[in-house]
């Protein structure tokens, strides 16, 4: 699937941040995109936000979804953006959170530049539908 009007295809880094180590959701969406004609790129487990930034930079990428199930959102998630804002690139990703998310932090990540939160059970149709609807539009 390319990003609208440009034929290029989306790229997604799909990450794991931190000492998470429950990775079955991340792979469950890393197919789903895969499959919905997207580029994706996987983080593997445990990685730093630093390690998190330079990938989204280096594979170029229009989507960043970070799934997070170990309580430590509020503290990863900002660090990840801020990294993105010192390269430049935070304005050309769409920033995705994927997991267990309090309603109350999920108006604190959307207040940070989190275009979405998805938390257990959203269709995989609403997630791809809405990378479809939002994706960047660059050359």
């Amino acid at each position: 699937m390319s990003v609208e009007g440009t034929g290029r295809t989306v790229r997604c880094l799909v990450a794991k941040v931190g000492l998470d180590g429950h990775d079955r959701g991340a792979h469950v969406i890393a197919r789903a995109f895969r499959d919905a004609g997207f580029e994706v790129v996987y983080s593997g487990l445990h990685r730093a936000p630093e390690e998190i930034v330079q990938a989204a930079v280096q594979e170029d990428v229009d989507v960043l979804g970070i799934s997070i199930l170990s309580g430590a959102h509020n503290t990863l998630v900002p660090k990840v953006i801020d990294g993105l804002k010192e390269y430049g690139a935070f304005e050309d990703t769409l920033i995705l959170v994927g997991g267990i998310i309090p309603e109350d932090d999920v108006t604190e990540l959307k207040a940070l530049g989190v275009a979405e939160v998805f938390g257990p059970g959203t269709p995989m149709s609403e997630t791809i539908e809405f990378v479809r609807n939002n994706a960047p539009e660059r050359e």
